[in-house]
């Protein structure tokens, strides 16, 4: 059963800090982030936090600064992925690699809706396709949007899903969102187009 995560339920540039939230120093407007892995939760961070937690391994250490990477893999493209197969309703989704599970989230107006894959369909799916095992996990995820033509695929950080989830959230109308949120959802992934590299 879906439920919506706290972590992804409110718009982090709508309620932004414009200090560190580990040391209160000033940050700009637009500025780093670190992961709170043991609450799962995004903080605010200036350059020199960044950069203290930028070489913590998975697993050793609370916090992790989040990459700054985009990638895609132009030769193993994704093809109509299976939906209903993973447990998600609507065709738009990330996927996050939490501990020794990935789970999935669905934006929607209430947050993003957690949805835990079944055993095995991960390993399955990144055997095709190695760009979702490239993702670190907590600081990374994949993010999937289907359309007419296939599945669109990108290893993105973590910081553009709680922007994801804000903007779905903030400008929901209606049943299926409503032409305005479809519009800045839009935005955003021309934004992560324009920001991706090959998976070498």
């Amino acid at each position: 059963m879906s439920v919506a995560h706290p972590a992804f339920a409110r718009d982090r540039r709508a309620a932004r800090q414009e200090r560190c939230e580990l040391c209160g120093t000033p940050v700009a407007a637009r500025h780093c982030h670190v992961v709170d892995t043991g609450r799962r939760g995004l903080l605010c961070a200036c350059r020199a936090c960044f950069l203290l937690f930028t070489r913590c391994p998975a697993g050793d250490a609370r916090y992790r600064a989040v990459p700054e990477r985009y990638l895609w893999d132009p030769r193993r493209p994704m093809a109509c992925l299976d939906w209903c197969g993973l447990g998600i309703p609507a065709r738009f989704a990330f996927f996050v690699h939490c501990g020794t599970r990935v789970t999935a989230f669905q934006p929607g107006p209430a947050g993003a809706a957690e949805t835990p894959l079944p055993p095995g369909l991960w390993a399955e799916l990144a055997a095709a396709h190695p760009l979702l095992a490239t993702a670190e996990p907590d600081v990374e995820a994949i993010v999937f949007r289907g359309g007419e033509h296939g599945t669109d695929c990108f290893l993105v950080p973590i910081d553009v899903c709680y922007r994801l989830a804000g903007v779905v959230r903030r400008y929901w109308t209606g049943c299926d969102g409503g032409p305005e949120m479809h519009e800045r959802v839009g935005e955003l992934f021309a934004e992560i187009e324009q920001r991706v590299r090959p998976l070498l």
